[in-house]
């Protein structure tokens, strides 16, 4: 990579925090753009400007890409299921078009973090690739628009926008402050969740996905994607792998497709009442059914993209929220 900063939005975030601290360990000067009101604690210590902005201002987006060589932008809204759409489309949408306007205005490469939830699915026999038809997306906000956000990056790089697509899988990894998808691994560790959903999903690493995300900047090619995946996995497996890890109880069983369509029809009456989704919902239902298996050939094959083992990232991802007070050890963990 060359020595002109990289500009990282959603820095705070999963991915975005592990891209600064490996730009950082790389000898990379990185800029992140933060929002006034992000926690701070993701940045300290760490020898980044800090470009003070938000994705859905246009001109803070602008400010924030002056001078920048690579932009890569992780930031976004995530919720499972139907509700929330214009907020989706305000953050996912319209915050990828400004940065994506902004980083063509600078001259800057850009990656574009979108997930492999905005991409089509054949079977768990054959894995979903780079052009795998898309089909229609279930009634998920997060699914929906992360498509309309690429949409977006391509329009602009019909414009002159040099930029790359990368599809992460779920991902697992240390520094998730927020916490985001290591969320499930902590609900199955405290005992709160103990009954997994019915399907299969693809799980990866952070830090493998941020690799790809940095070798996509040096050597992905202008207006590909490219699936960053890992291991598939039905939930109630992993669910037994966090924790046989962690020492937690093991989830009883994956829920029957009756159950899980009551669940998800009372978590769409309970998000009615009270005006606020709860994560169980007849959208997260349906994206957790379909068969979320994915092949990362193109990336290994251009970007050199590889998997650690599965049970090395729950485990380092389980000793960070240890370290960072979000659980407390138990004595029956697995230590590998």
């Amino acid at each position: 990579m060359s020595s002109s900063v990289t500009l990282v939005t959603g820095a705070t975030g999963l991915v975005g925090n592990n891209t600064v601290r490996m730009l950082l360990d790389r000898g990379q000067p990185a800029r992140a753009l933060v929002r006034a009101t992000s926690d701070p604690r993701p940045l300290e210590g760490l020898d980044v400007e800090a470009a003070e902005g938000d994705i859905c201002d246009a001109d803070s987006v602008r400010r924030a890409c002056e001078g920048a060589g690579v932009v890569i932008h992780a930031a976004g809204y995530v919720q499972l299921g139907s509700a929330y759409l214009d907020r989706h489309r305000r953050i996912n949408v319209d915050g990828t078009r400004n940065v994506a306007q902004a980083a063509r205005a600078a001259g800057a490469r850009m990656v574009h973090v979108s997930s492999c939830d905005a991409l089509g699915v054949r079977s768990l026999e054959e894995p979903a690739d780079e052009e795998t038809p898309l089909g229609e997306p279930v009634r998920c906000s997060y699914s929906i628009t992360k498509r309309e956000a690429e949409q977006v990056v391509l329009e602009e790089v019909d414009r002159g926008l040099d930029a790359v697509i990368v599809n992460p899988a779920f991902m697992l990894g240390p520094w998730d402050w927020k916490p985001s998808s290591g969320r499930m691994l902590l609900e199955v560790a405290k005992g709160v969740a103990r009954v997994a959903p019915r399907g299969h999903f693809s799980v990866c690493d952070v830090r493998d996905v941020v690799g790809g995300i940095l070798a996509a900047v040096e050597r992905g090619s202008c207006g590909e994607r490219y699936i960053l995946a890992g291991v598939t996995l039905s939930y109630f497996e992993t669910w037994q792998k966090f924790a046989e890890i962690t020492g937690a109880k093991p989830p009883w069983f994956a829920a029957p497709p009756r159950l899980a369509a009551i669940a998800g029809f009372g978590g769409d009456v309970w998000g009615r009442l009270t005006g606020r989704e709860p994560d169980v919902n007849s959208g997260a239902i349906a994206l957790a059914k379909l068969p979320k298996s994915y092949t990362s050939a193109k990336a290994q094959r251009e970007l050199r993209y590889s998997n650690r083992p599965l049970d090395v990232s729950i485990r380092d991802a389980w000793d960070w929220f240890v370290q960072h007070d979000y659980a407390r050890p138990r004595r029956r963990a697995k230590h590998l």
